[in-house]
């Protein structure tokens, strides 16, 4: 089995994440990062053992060393940057939302196609086997019939304006955060 070479463009929290997950990982590995300042970019590589560090975004995409990103970049900047790793021709793992609206979804979508490169959005729930096992159970009839579903998801956080979870302008809110999650 090939190994997929991974990029990630963005040094945020969740990129540590997914960093710490390819370094467990059986079919991919972490080969590069992308941040938009050098040191930074160099202080994530550092962490996570011997990537390359690109200090811009274009340069990860530009890596030919790079089979596929992940992209942790602030919500408004991902159909944007998605756009330029299909062009680029690397393969797409875009953090969640994919896009802020169905006219940017569409566009990625084009580019995708018209570059023959794989998209996908980084929803958890979506793949996880204990939602595969409760739609199952529901199929099978196993749960009686399925006629309203209510449901709560939510943490606490303190408030901080200019945090992506609250700036209007970064897609703060909670439907595109938490709530996107049991719709």
């Amino acid at each position: 089995m090939k190994t997929l070479r991974w990029g990630i463009l963005g040094t945020g929290s969740i990129a540590h994440r997914f960093a710490q997950a390819l370094l467990v990982s059986t079919s991919g590995r972490l080969v590069a990062v992308g941040s938009r300042t050098q040191p930074k970019a160099v202080e994530f590589a550092e962490k996570y053992s011997a990537v390359t560090a690109h200090g811009s975004y274009p340069e990860l995409l530009a890596d030919p060393g790079v089979d596929a990103v992940y992209i942790s970049t602030p919500h408004p900047h991902h159909a944007g940057w998605s756009i330029q790793a299909a062009r680029a021709g690397k393969h797409i793992l875009c953090e969640k939302p994919a896009t802020m609206n169905a006219r940017e979804a569409a566009e990625v979508i084009a580019e995708v196609k018209k570059h023959g490169v794989f998209f996908m959005e980084a929803f958890m729930y979506r793949c996880h086997p204990q939602t595969t096992r409760l739609v199952e159970l529901i199929r099978e009839g196993r749960v009686g019939e399925v006629i309203q579903i209510e449901a709560d998801f939510s943490f606490q956080t303190a408030y901080d304006p200019a945090s992506l979870l609250f700036a209007r302008e970064l897609g703060g809110g909670a439907i595109l955060d938490v709530g996107c999650y049991f719709m």
